[in-house]
């Protein structure tokens, strides 16, 4: 018996030193974010602006020369690519906005969601595979001041994460752009391109600590 309580000491020892080297902290997690979302940033050669460039610009980024603006607050970097036709939201009113998008984690370097292009994905719900270009996202929003609320009420980000919860990310532009609908010919509605981190995120995003590139286009609901 005494034999045995040697080795099977030296295999607990070595099972715990091996669970230890193989865990992440959430210091270490956020560190390869940050990593990851650098690499994104350097690879698509993006031009990083501050945020008193952008105001000076008149809130507007240059495409041509590929600028995001990294809002501090946020830590999310937009290039808002067209500032959409009407008016911003307004205040102290419930408003629906459709959105198209596409969802791409950084980190895995994969696709996860989209509407913004014909494709199948399988819906749990219905028990089938559903062409996503049908369903355009809807999410009700209303804003006081700065500080703007949303749900979604239904649409492919909803399916796919099993939340009606509405990144904060999703929602930084709608400070920026314009939310009408076209009415008159030349009129575009609203298209912005993000990268947002785990913080402003998904819930999924949040618990796994994984930065998003999203691009959205907002239009108000008829």
């Amino acid at each position: 018996m005494k034999r045995l309580i040697f080795p099977l000491l030296t295999m607990l020892v070595t099972v715990c030193l091996t669970s230890c080297n193989n865990y992440e902290t959430y210091g270490d997690l956020k560190a390869k974010e940050r990593d990851a979302i650098d690499r994104y940033i350097t690879s698509n050669n993006i031009r990083v602006i501050s945020e008193a460039t952008f105001k000076a610009q008149g809130e507007t980024t240059n495409v041509v020369d590929n600028e995001y603006v990294k809002l501090d607050r946020t830590g999310v970097y937009m290039q808002i690519v067209r500032k959409g036709c009407g008016n911003k939201l307004e205040e102290n009113k419930v408003v629906n906005l459709l959105c198209r998008f596409c969802e791409y984690n950084i980190k895995a370097d994969s696709l996860l969601c989209f509407n913004d292009r014909q494709g199948m994905m399988y819906d749990k719900s219905l028990g089938r595979a559903i062409d996503v270009s049908q369903y355009v996202d809807k999410m009700s929003v209303s804003r006081s001041g700065t500080t703007l609320t949303a749900s979604f009420v239904t649409g492919m980000m909803m399916k796919y994460h099993n939340s009606s919860s509405v990144p904060a990310g999703w929602l930084v532009p709608l400070n920026y752009i314009n939310v009408g609908r076209p009415e008159a010919s030349g009129d575009e509605i609203a298209l912005v391109k993000l990268i947002v981190p785990h913080s402003q995120g998904t819930a999924d995003a949040s618990s796994s600590v994984y930065p998003c590139y999203y691009e959205i286009t907002y239009v108000r609901e008829k």
